[in-house]
């Protein structure tokens, strides 16, 4: 029974990572219908970031947990400029372009951001510092599920928490719920559309950067190729739960994570890829909307 309940702590950590990056898969193409292939390498930037400014903390003697905020807050705001500026080089001129322009575009930054990484840094493994610490109050169960789990499931709750308040209550957040509707309406009654996708790719952005923050210091290393993979998982989750559903990206991220980590435990981690991807096969045959998406028909 422990086991099991091992099995179903990692397969959250790893799904709320997941998680945390296809929200911004979805809120992108839930705005303007674009799958911002992007996304994973603004993860891996923003887990780069938190690693230098980590680092030189570090060597201040800063407290552990001191070093985790401020190497987080880093992290956000340094993602939350790049997904910005991606936002306006790569997809804001070709806004009125065939589909296909965009997602060549998206394709092409990708690599791009992929390599000037690996030049700026370095092709190998770098170590990650520990920066979570173990919590008094987390005693009684941290030497079943540890605290770095533990802290990684509650952060990416409370993330999605003020996400859904953010998209509910607040005046961009009404926008943003606008512009996905009916973006020719939304400008008509005076929102500012190209704001309204920036600041989406801002949040996405910064989402992804405290998944990045989060998982490297529990794993303990990064490299510059895992935004591609993070990235294929969480878009994975995202088709998962129901494209463009901010409640089903954050679904489907749990449900892969649960699946990859049962996998591995009672079958082979060898397996792990193909269970995953085998689930998106099923669910694109049988229920291609989604989890939580809904399905739509076109009258003609």
């Amino acid at each position: 029974m422990e086991y099991f309940f091992e099995l179903l702590l990692s397969g959250l950590t790893r799904g709320s990572i997941y998680a945390l990056i296809a929200l911004g898969y979805t809120m992108v193409y839930g705005i303007i219908q674009l799958i911002n292939f992007a996304h994973g390498e603004i993860y891996m930037i923003g887990a780069f970031t938190a690693l230098i400014v980590a680092n030189v903390l570090t060597m201040q003697g800063m407290p552990a947990l001191a070093v985790l905020i401020l190497a987080a807050v880093a992290a956000v705001t340094y993602s939350a400029a790049y997904g910005y500026t991606v936002e306006k080089i790569a997809y804001k001129p070709l806004r009125n372009a065939p589909r296909l322009s965009p997602l060549i575009s998206a394709i092409g930054m990708s690599i791009f951001l992929q390599n000037y990484v690996l030049l700026a840094q370095t092709s190998d493994f770098v170590s990650f510092p520990a920066l979570i610490p173990d919590f008094a109050f987390m005693e009684p169960v941290a030497h079943i599920f540890g605290s770095a789990e533990l802290l990684i499931v509650a952060t990416a709750a409370v993330v999605m928490v003020l996400l859904n308040l953010l998209i509910k209550y607040t005046r961009i957040g009404k926008a943003m719920r606008a512009t996905a509707q009916d973006k020719t309406m939304a400008m008509l009654v005076g929102i500012d559309v190209d704001r309204v996708i920036s600041v989406t790719f801002i949040v996405g952005s910064a989402l992804a950067a405290i998944g990045g923050v989060l998982i490297a210091s529990h794993i303990g290393q990064i490299n510059f190729y895992i935004g591609f993979i993070a990235g294929i998982k969480a878009f994975t989750a995202a088709v998962l739960g129901g494209i463009g559903s901010i409640p089903g990206a954050a679904v489907g991220g749990l449900f892969l994570g649960l699946v990859e980590s049962f996998a591995t435990g009672y079958v082979s981690s060898d397996y792990e890829d193909v269970f995953a991807f085998a689930l998106l096969v099923a669910v694109l045959i049988f229920r291609p909307e989604g989890i939580l998406g809904r399905s739509t028909t076109q009258k003609v």
